[in-house]
């Protein structure tokens, strides 16, 4: 597969339109055909094999998968982990005040913060609807710490970073939401577990991963 993405090489989109053409096809018989060693392009039909585009059977040859570009960038999302995906998260302190945290949001220009404890476990995400709906309220936004208004464990949505795109995707659109903070589990100092926060997945991360396997197929 290499990396993140499928990307395809002149020599391989070669090789699948004569295995399309002629498949069932022996190595040798492709070989012969771009001129040349069955060698040379072991490394191309092990690729395309793995990827799912060719299929492979002993003594009959190569032959290919007919899966189209949509079902393989789909399997390839299944495939994808969170963690080779996942953008820096930006967090604040639940007594972060109303005022301060907004200012954090557009200088860090995200549409969701993380908020942590004392402890840098998570407690809770605030987003820019809540701010919102808050400023057309009332209280002292230079005072009013951001745990007032945030979502608060355990009622927020979160994502590990060994769980697949897809997984995370799913949750997004279930949840209307625009972001999940990535988290690892670890132990606090009374014994329990709690949720460090080590990375953001969001709709920008998904729609970026898209655009890249749609370009490389």
């Amino acid at each position: 597969m290499g990396g993140d993405h499928i990307q395809l090489t002149p020599r391989q989109l070669r090789i699948i339109e004569i295995v399309k053409a002629h498949g069932p096809i022996t190595g040798e018989d492709i070989a012969q055909k771009v001129n040349l060693t069955r060698a040379t392009l072991r490394p191309d039909l092990a690729i395309l094999t793995m990827s799912g585009i060719l299929d492979a059977r002993p003594r009959v040859g190569y032959y290919y998968s007919g899966k189209s570009s949509q079902n393989l960038i789909a399997e390839e999302l299944k495939r994808t982990k969170v963690k080779d995906l996942k953008s820096m998260p930006v967090v604040v302190n639940e007594n972060t005040s109303f005022y301060d945290a907004i200012v954090t949001m557009f200088t860090e220009d995200v549409g969701t913060l993380f908020v942590v404890n004392d402890e840098g476990l998570l407690s809770g995400v605030v987003s820019r609807k809540d701010f919102l709906r808050q400023a057309l309220g009332q209280g002292d936004f230079q005072k009013m710490p951001v745990h007032v208004i945030m979502t608060r464990m355990p009622n927020v949505i979160v994502v590990e970073p060994n769980e697949t795109v897809y997984e995370a995707a799913k949750k997004i659109i279930e949840h209307e939401i625009d972001a999940l903070p990535v988290v690892k589990r670890v132990k606090t100092k009374d014994g329990k577990e709690g949720l460090q926060v080590i990375g953001r997945f969001t709709k920008t991360n998904i729609t970026k991963h898209y655009v890249e396997l749609s370009e490389g197929i």
